[in-house]
Parts: structure tokens; C-alpha cells; sequence
């Protein structure tokens, strides 16, 4: 048997996540098999076994492949996040492709609905996505600080709690959008809700400067 070329290698870990995750939207995380994803695509199990070692490794390459294709196209469009337009058009970036890739919002449904976490599985892929999900929170949180800075929102503001705020937001709206199956009008839905926290953050400075 010819030895397989790293590009042939890295297209049957992509068959294999994108076989994952049909099987786990369509029976859920702890009914799904190595057996089952491996004949969705015509391979054995032990070619599975070769790319991941079980199936939290898999859920681990699903949230790493998922951030890194929406945050490298994001990036094209806008490359830092440095102030609140910036954070807008990040967020705004981001939701649009949940309306516009199925397969993202595929990943996501299964993320939000029907993944059944234990306790241990989170901490297990928790410490392993870390960075990943610490930085929606992150981005948030610098875009606030550097607005605070330059004047544009009130140095009164509680950064955290309102970046805490901003992510709630973000969290609440997409989950309705998905599970409504919304998805085409959460740009504007999304939009609408920022521009309102925004303007209040706004207000509050203006109140202040005229105390």
C-alpha cells in the first residue's frame, strides 16, 4: 500500500471530523461510535484511531477547526479589535457567517443543543480550548478597555461586568437564532441589541461630563 502524502493525511482527518459531526447532530455525543464514523466514509476504525485517540480529542479538533476558520476570515476583514467600531465589526463579521455557513451553524446547533456534557469531559476539553474560549471575552474586554481610555465610555464603567454583558448577548441571541432557525435576520438581531448596550455605555459618559 502506497504511504499516503501529508495533503491525503490531513484530507481524512477532515473527512473524519466533518463524518463526526453528521453522526453526533444526528444521535448525540455518547451514542455515536468510532465504528459509526469510520463506514460514513468508507474507512476502518483503526484509520480513525490513527487521527484521534477518542472522541473528546474529535470534539477538541471540532471547536479548533471551527474557531480558527471563522477567526482567520474575520481577520481578513478587520485584523485587531481596538475599539468599539472594531468590536462591532468583528461581531458583525462573526454573524454573518453563522447566516451564510451551514456547516458552521451545524457545529454550533450541536455545541448549543446537543452536545451532553459530564463534568469531566468539560474540564478535560475545557483545559485543552482554553485560549479559544477565553477569547471572545478577551476581545471584548480589550475593545472596552481602550474605549475607556481614549474617552469614548465612562471611566466609571465596570469593564468586566459589561464585557460579561456583551458576550450574555452575543450567547443569547445566537441560541435563539438557531434554535428558531433565524439565522438569516441575526446580523441585524444581533446589531440591534450591540448599538443599544453601546449607547448606554455612551449616555453614561455624557451624564457624567455634565454632573
Amino acid at each position: 500500500m502506497p504511504r499516503r502524502t501529508k495533503e491525503e493525511a490531513e484530507q481524512t482527518r477532515q473527512d473524519i471530523l466533518y463524518s463526526a459531526l453528521d453522526i453526533f447532530c444526528e444521535k448525540g455525543y455518547s451514542k455515536t461510535t468510532f465504528d459509526e464514523i469510520a463506514k460514513r466514509i468508507n474507512l476502518t476504525k483503526g484509520a480513525v484511531y490513527w487521527h484521534f485517540r477518542n472522541k473528546p480529542d474529535i470534539i477538541t479538533a471540532l471547536i479548533t477547526e471551527a474557531f480558527n476558520r471563522t477567526n482567520n476570515a474575520i481577520t481578513e476583514k478587520i485584523p485587531e479589535v481596538n475599539n468599539l467600531a472594531d468590536l462591532r465589526t468583528h461581531f458583525k463579521c462573526l454573524a454573518e457567517i453563522v447566516r451564510d455557513v451551514p456547516n458552521y451553524r451545524k457545529f454550533l446547533f450541536f455545541m448549543l443543543f446537543q452536545m451532553e456534557w459530564s463534568e469531566s469531559l468539560f474540564l478535560h476539553i475545557g483545559s485543552a480550548v482554553k485560549e479559544i474560549r477565553d477569547f471572545p471575552i478577551n476581545t471584548i474586554k480589550q475593545a472596552l478597555t481602550n474605549s475607556q481610555k481614549n474617552g469614548e465610555i465612562s471611566e466609571n464603567i465596570n469593564i468586566n461586568e459589561t464585557a460579561v454583558c456583551i458576550f450574555s448577548l452575543w450567547q443569547g441571541m445566537l441560541s435563539y437564532a438557531i434554535c428558531r432557525k433565524s439565522w438569516v435576520d441575526f446580523p441585524k438581531l444581533f446589531l440591534n441589541g450591540f448599538d443599544l448596550i453601546i449607547k448606554a455605555l455612551k449616555d453614561e459618559r455624557s451624564d457624567n461630563e455634565t454632573r
